[in-house]
């Protein structure tokens, strides 16, 4: 039995404009400024660290309320259309009838995945969903991928985790896992960590993941 765990943002969709939108939209409410820079160094880290680096609130309500805002205007914007990242609705069907156990592994809120996974019209295919609502520590730390593997009963070096970003190679490592790295919102070089580096999910497939699963594992 095999396992595979995917990051949402930046590999089954592609939020990262949508993301940077809404917190600039957040900072416009605020009277502050964004950058695409500030931003792109936050990716997979939790709203709860990044709320306090763009805007200087630490009161933990104040934190929560503006991650929740930031969140809606997301979802606002989303809403309509969600920015599947080519193949991975084929990714994820195709792996599902080969027998893998499927997990989601994000640190966006429940709200959001169970958006997206309907938009997409994945959400049957996976057997545990874990978000922010779980976790409360971000990537790097390995928490959000070993509460996947621990939900999905299988051993850490019988699964492998999709992500885009270097704190989510870190983690899934970490975690025990084999890592996999969707190239795009990161240089290669800041992926080099991966067991394997992709441009597109239309390279992996069912067999191709067992490989590797395989080869790292030692089975």
């Amino acid at each position: 039995m095999f396992g595979l765990i995917f990051d949402m943002d930046g590999v089954l969709v592609d939020s990262t404009r949508a993301h940077f939108q809404s917190w600039c939209l957040l900072a416009e409410e605020l009277g502050q400024q964004v950058t695409e820079e500030a931003f792109i160094q936050t990716f997979g880290r939790q709203n709860r660290d990044i709320v306090p680096l763009f805007f200087g609130y630490d009161d933990q309500e104040t934190v929560q309320k503006l991650g929740d805002r930031k969140e809606e205007l997301y979802r606002d914007i989303i809403r309509q259309h969600v920015p599947a990242n080519d193949g991975a609705v084929e990714l994820v069907r195709s792996c599902h009838q080969a027998g893998f156990k499927l997990a989601i592994g994000s640190s966006g809120p429940p709200q959001n995945i169970d958006l997206v996974l309907k938009g997409m019209r994945i959400g049957p295919y996976f057997d545990v969903r874990i978000t922010s609502k779980q976790c409360t520590r971000g990537k790097p730390d390995p928490q959000v991928f070993s509460l996947a593997i621990e939900g999905l009963g299988i051993p850490a070096h019988h699964c492998a985790v999709v992500e885009d970003a270097p704190s989510g190679i870190q983690a899934a490592l970490a975690a025990g896992a084999a890592a996999i790295a969707l190239a795009g919102n990161h240089p290669p070089q800041a992926l080099a960590a991966a067991n394997l580096i992709v441009n597109s999910l239309r390279e992996l497939s069912p067999d191709k993941l067992k490989r590797l699963i395989a080869q790292k594992s030692g089975d």
